[in-house]
């Protein structure tokens, strides 16, 4: 390790003393560390600071501080460049970010040892007609929905130019298996292990009982084409990024060709994770 990055969610309230010890712990081991310039302002080092988007240009690691959704920020500003990504979750459930704060110097140890493995995570990339300019990717799911409009829209699923079906829903969400444990499972999506490629299309709301989520090869291509009475709907990309699609609007889905890099330690499986995050096969207490 020669240089790191930090991401943080400044609003966390111990992200002060976290990078503190972090850039502590750099001095020490006589590595260069850099930070975003909004948590600079924060921290201090306004020497050591860039723009988010830059971060990676100059980290051959990248520290990602906070919930999950500084993670996908972090997966965000990484893309295509490949930097391997450390979370470190302070509060909430944090699937991507299992890593606790208790632990920061000893676990940055392991990884200046090499003491950890790379988990290479699929993502996703979406193409929309109306938005040709744009690199559409997200590690947990693209999501189309009704906007702020309380109506059902309409979208119809094709897999490699093959009819699927029709959903008159509030919306249709197409994620990872990365992403099966985030909105894809509040909307009945199954729980799919991250090391599992794979798409999951998971409606939203069906107006049906006939309708469930469906998973689908890494290597599919699924077109979804929308409609809506309200002449416009909502893609979102890992719940960050958002446009406004008119209606009908076209959207193609595939695996992306690029890979997003974690950093993660043979001790914590998978399965640990749900057990002691979601509370996986605990029985239900009987009421008092």
């Amino acid at each position: 390790m020669r240089s790191l990055g930090i991401v943080a969610n400044i609003k966390k309230p111990e992200v002060k003393q976290t990078v503190n010890l972090i850039i502590s712990w750099a001095k020490n081991n006589k590595i260069d560390f850099f930070l975003t310039e909004e948590l600079s302002k924060k921290v201090g080092h306004k020497e050591n600071a860039f723009p988010i988007e830059k971060l990676p240009e100059y980290s051959q690691f990248i520290i990602s501080l906070g919930g999950d959704g500084t993670m996908l920020t972090s997966a965000r500003v990484v893309g295509d460049k490949g930097n391997p990504i450390l979370g470190i979750n302070l509060g909430g459930i944090g699937f991507l970010t299992e890593i606790t704060s208790n632990n920061i110097e000893k676990t940055l140890d392991r990884v200046l040892n090499k003491g950890y493995v790379l988990e290479k995570r699929m993502c996703l990339q979406a193409k929309v007609e109306v938005i040709k300019s744009r690199e559409l990717f997200a590690l947990n799911d693209i999501v189309i929905d009704k906007g702020k409009v309380s109506r059902l829209i309409h979208l119809h699923l094709y897999d490699n130019e093959e009819f699927v079906c029709s959903y008159s829903a509030d919306g249709l969400i197409i994620s990872t298996t990365s992403g099966s444990t985030a909105y894809s499972m509040a909307a009945g999506g199954p729980i799919i292990n991250p090391k599992i490629k794979a798409i999951i299309a998971s409606p939203i709301c069906p107006f049906t009982l006939a309708l469930r989520p469906m998973v689908f090869s890494e290597n599919d291509s699924l077109k979804i084409m929308v409609e809506s009475k309200h002449k416009e709907s909502l893609l979102t990309l890992d719940g960050q990024v958002s446009f406004k699609l008119p209606s009908p609007s076209t959207i193609q889905v595939q695996k992306a060709k690029h890979y997003i890099n974690l950093i993660k330690f043979k001790e914590r499986s998978f399965y640990e994770v749900l057990r002691t995050k979601l509370h996986w096969g605990v029985k239900p207490k009987r009421g008092e």
